[in-house]
């Protein structure tokens, strides 16, 4: 029979992983209160991860849409009436050098479409004072505050912006006046959380294997295995160990289950290997043509710009990878 392979990709593993309410609370409560269990399962419910926002200019409107990887409201009932929090959740495969933009602009979506709904109510003035009319909401009116973590899963150490200032170049005596944003984000590959969620202790250590740059290939997945092993690890979190890997896998061994499931990283091993050699191959090849072709542009004596157009044309690249090309193979001005 057969094999039945499917590649698992991040994005959907993710989602479905942080999807239970107990792992989801016990990522916030690992982060916002070192491990202490403030949020609970049983408070968390779902709402719509797609933000739809109409951005309004004076001479035009810009739509906004951004959709989160998972985002939970928190309803609490305590002294002072109805609690409600949202609490989002961006996974991140790759270093992102505008992640404080990113994380504000799923901010201001979440926020905006409170407004906005809030501001529906009000459609007929009646009962409004002026100032209210024209703000679309009450003085009395509280927006529910939004809380974003991202979860960085890549290999290379995160060395990006944690902050809008860190996007900056500010003049220093103008810093205080310029308003920042901060990012809550968790390196997958090195913290020092306190789960207390199984699924979230082993998806974590396993990561932290496959991340550690002492450690070579072979061996972390040899770890992984036996962790796994040891641990009784959840079917899911291996599942979503090898989607981060964004490898193929044989999708029967997690219906069966048991020894042949732990296997599974086997396969995957031995997938992304097969992978990396192809992809070298390909890049291989890719670069001997960029250096032919910048060659060859300066022998006709092209300019900079038709180089690079020849570039992206002929390899089907961007024209931020044409310029790296560019600036590999140019020849020196003697």
């Amino acid at each position: 029979m057969t094999k039945r392979k499917q590649r698992l990709k991040p994005d959907v593993v993710l989602k479905s992983y942080w999807r239970d309410n107990g792992r989801f609370a016990d990522l916030f409560n690992a982060v916002l209160f070192g491990g202490r269990q403030e949020i609970r399962p049983e408070e968390l419910e779902d709402v719509d991860t797609q933000s739809a926002v109409v951005t309004e200019h004076r001479e035009h409107a810009e739509g906004l849409e951004a959709a989160r990887d998972s985002i939970k409201v928190r309803k609490l009932s305590g002294a002072h009436g109805m609690e409600l929090v949202l609490l989002g959740n961006e996974g991140q495969e790759h270093v992102h050098y505008a992640m404080p933009m990113r994380v504000m602009g799923y901010d201001y979506g979440s926020y905006k479409k409170q407004y906005d709904s809030n501001a529906l109510k009000y459609r007929k003035r009646g009962g409004l004072k002026e100032d209210e009319y024209l703000s679309g909401m009450k003085k009395s009116d509280k927006l529910i505050p939004v809380i974003t973590i991202v979860v960085y899963y890549g290999e290379k150490p995160w060395d990006g912006a944690v902050t809008l200032h860190g996007m900056l170049k500010i003049p220093a005596g103008l810093k205080k006046y310029v308003n920042d944003y901060r990012v809550l984000l968790v390196e997958a590959g090195k913290h020092n959380l306190n789960f207390h969620n199984a699924d979230n202790i082993d998806l974590f250590s396993l990561l932290g294997f496959f991340l550690d740059k002492s450690l070579p290939k072979r061996k972390a997945w040899e770890k992984a295995i036996e962790y796994s092993r040891k641990r009784g690890t959840d079917r899911s979190v291996i599942m979503t160990v090898a989607g981060i890997a964004n490898s193929r896998i044989d999708s029967s061994v997690f219906e069966k289950g048991g020894d042949s499931m732990y296997a599974a990283f086997e396969e995957v091993w031995q997938e992304g290997k097969r992978d990396g050699i192809e992809k070298g191959r390909v890049e291989g090849k890719a670069e001997g043509k960029a250096e032919e072709i910048v060659e060859s542009g300066f022998e006709f004596q092209l300019s900079e710009e038709a180089i690079l157009e020849r570039l992206q044309r002929k390899l089907g690249i961007s024209l931020q990878t044409a310029r790296e090309y560019f600036i590999m193979y140019k020849k020196p001005v003697l």
